[in-house]
C-alpha cells in the first residue's frame, strides 16, 4: 500500500455520449467520485481521519487509525449498490441535463436495470441534490425577491368520485402546498408546507429572505402583514390585467411554477405528497445550475453525493 494523492480529472463533458466514452471502466469512475468527493484531501469515511493507504488496485483504501477498508463510494449515495457505476454517470447526467427530468421507466430502459432500480437510483439522486436549510438569505443586497405559492395535486376531472365532491366544495382539497421564492436573475428556493396560513407562509419568507430584499407577492393574506418585517414590499392583485403593475410582477416564479407541473405531469405523471419535496429540490437543482456547461453540472452533483439514503429508509411511512 501506499500514500494517496489526489487525480484531477476533466470537467468538460458536454453531451451524454461523452460521458459514456470517458467512463468506459468502473475505475475511472470511482478516481473521478474520488476527486469530485475528496478534493484532494482523503480522509476515512468511518472515522474522518486524514491517514489513508491505497491498494495497488487504485480502488480500495484502508484508514491508519481504525484499519477498515473502503472505496471512494463509502458514505455515498453509491454506497451498497451493485450497479456498474458507469451506470450511475449516466443517470446523474440524464437527471440534472433533461429540463423536465427523467422517469424511472425511461431511465431503466436507458441503462439496462429493473424499474425498481431506477426509481430507488433516481431518489438517491435527489436526496444528493436536496438542499436543506440555506446558510444565506435571498436578497440580502437589495435584490427583487418574488414569492408566491402553488398547489400541486390531481385533477378534479381524474379523481374519484367521492374526492371530486369534496374538491368542488374546496378546490385545494387533497393537494399539497409549495411556497416558492425566486431572485431575479439568481436562484429559486422551493418549500413543501402543511397549509398557506400566516404563520407557517410568514415564517418560510423571514427565514429565507433578507429584510434589505423588494419583495413582489399577489394578494394572499398571508403576505399582508410582511411590511412589518420588509420595508420594501409591493402586493399585486394576480387577476387578468392586473398581474403586471411596472416593474413589480411575479412573472419569474409562476413561470418557474410551469416547470415544476409540467415535469410531473409530462413526466412522473404522479408525485407522492411525501416525496414531492424531493422532485421539488431535483427541479430548482436544475435551475439554479442553469448556467453551468454539462460536466461542472455532473462535478458538482458528485461532490453533494456524501450522504447515503436507504431503501428502507426510502419507503418508511
Amino acid at each position: 500500500m501506499s500514500t494517496t494523492t489526489h487525480n484531477e480529472l476533466p470537467q468538460d463533458f458536454n453531451s451524454l455520449i461523452e460521458v459514456i466514452e470517458y467512463f468506459s471502466d468502473e475505475k475511472k469512475c470511482l478516481n473521478y467520485l474520488l476527486a469530485q468527493r475528496f478534493d484532494g484531501s482523503i480522509y476515512c469515511p468511518h472515522c474522518g481521519n486524514e491517514k489513508v493507504y491505497s491498494f495497488s488496485d487504485g480502488i480500495r483504501f484502508k484508514c491508519g487509525a481504525c484499519r477498515q477498508q473502503f472505496t471512494a463510494k463509502v458514505g455515498t449515495i453509491f454506497e451498497g449498490s451493485k450497479i456498474p457505476m458507469k451506470k450511475w454517470f449516466t443517470a446523474i447526467y440524464l437527471v440534472t441535463s433533461h429540463k423536465k427530468g427523467i422517469s424511472s421507466h425511461q431511465l431503466a430502459k436507458d441503462i439496462k436495470v429493473t424499474q425498481k432500480s431506477a426509481w430507488f437510483m433516481l431518489h438517491r439522486i435527489r436526496f444528493a441534490l436536496a438542499t436543506g436549510s440555506f446558510e444565506t438569505k435571498m436578497g440580502d443586497g437589495g435584490e427583487t425577491v418574488e414569492i408566491d405559492e402553488t398547489f400541486v395535486g390531481g385533477k378534479l376531472i381524474n379523481m374519484h368520485e367521492k374526492k371530486r365532491d369534496a374538491a368542488k366544495l374546496n378546490p385545494h382539497h387533497n393537494k399539497t402546498v409549495v411556497i416558492g421564492m425566486i431572485e431575479r436573475g439568481g436562484q429559486v428556493r422551493t418549500m413543501v408546507i402543511p397549509n398557506t396560513t400566516i404563520e407557517v407562509m410568514q415564517t418560510k419568507v423571514i427565514d429565507n429572505i433578507s429584510s434589505n430584499a423588494h419583495l413582489v407577492t399577489d394578494s394572499h393574506q398571508s403576505y399582508k402583514s410582511l411590511y412589518q418585517v420588509y420595508d420594501n414590499h409591493r402586493m399585486i392583485k394576480n387577476v387578468e390585467g392586473h398581474k403586471t403593475v411596472g416593474k413589480y410582477h411575479t412573472n419569474n416564479i409562476e413561470g418557474y411554477w410551469s416547470l415544476l407541473k409540467r415535469s410531473i405531469i409530462g413526466i412522473y405523471h404522479y408525485v407522492s405528497p411525501k416525496h414531492l419535496q424531493a422532485y421539488c429540490d431535483e427541479t430548482a437543482y436544475r435551475y439554479n445550475t442553469r448556467t453551468i456547461n454539462e460536466g461542472n453540472r455532473v462535478a458538482l452533483t458528485l461532490s453533494k453525493s456524501n450522504k447515503r439514503l436507504t431503501y428502507n429508509t426510502l419507503i418508511a411511512k
